[in-house]
């Protein structure tokens, strides 16, 4: 069942740009209006400190906390790491085909191979998701303990996130050097030798 994502690689593609364009949309025209332009906790790749993340919060107030947590968190954001890990998923399939090595394996061990390497990420991205999402709605009990996990959540998650991307783009990378002319071995002229 995992090997059919393959076949739909493109269609995933799009659906994820789309969805991550309408993300990214109202995270710079309409969220950070309520923030006083402050960026939302998932876009600190690196983290942030207690006091940031409730001067957040605080930026935000009550009415922007109950609207990042319907228009994000509990409708694009509940979708968009599912969406991704399957698009993904398919892309290593796909990109690993032309590899003679992993191609050659079972159908079983490059669906687990694929998940492997992309399941920890969704896992990540989720379990971020649910905390940040429990501190908009009672920010008032949210605690230097929530904060700190959300933002070592947030780390964890482009680390892992990067480890797939990476796989993919070599497998691209030896894809396009296995089916170049110069990746074949060349053929000495005897003349030239001679």
């Amino acid at each position: 069942m995992v090997l059919r994502l393959r076949r739909h690689a493109a269609a995933l593609c799009v659906a994820t740009a789309a969805v991550f364009a309408v993300m990214t949309m109202l995270e710079f025209l309409y969220f950070r209006s309520l923030s006083g332009g402050l960026p939302s906790l998932d876009l600190r790749f690196l983290g942030f400190s207690e006091s940031e993340g409730f001067a957040w919060i605080a930026a935000m107030g009550r009415p922007g906390a109950e609207i990042m947590l319907v228009w994000h968190y509990l409708t694009f954001d509940l979708v968009f790491p599912a969406l991704l890990s399957a698009t993904l998923v398919s892309l290593m399939l796909k990109s690993g085909e032309r590899l003679k090595r992993f191609s050659s394996l079972s159908e079983t061990m490059r669906s687990v191979t694929a998940l492997t390497l992309v399941l920890p990420y969704m896992i990540s991205d989720y379990a971020q998701n649910l905390v940040v999402a429990r501190i908009l709605s009672d920010p008032i009990s949210a605690g230097s303990r929530s904060m700190s996990l959300a933002s070592a959540l947030i780390v964890t998650k482009f680390a892992l996130l990067a480890v797939p991307i990476a796989v993919i783009a070599a497998f691209v990378l030896a894809g396009l050097r296995n089916s170049s002319p110069n990746g074949k071995a060349a053929v000495r002229d005897p003349k030239r030798s001679a």
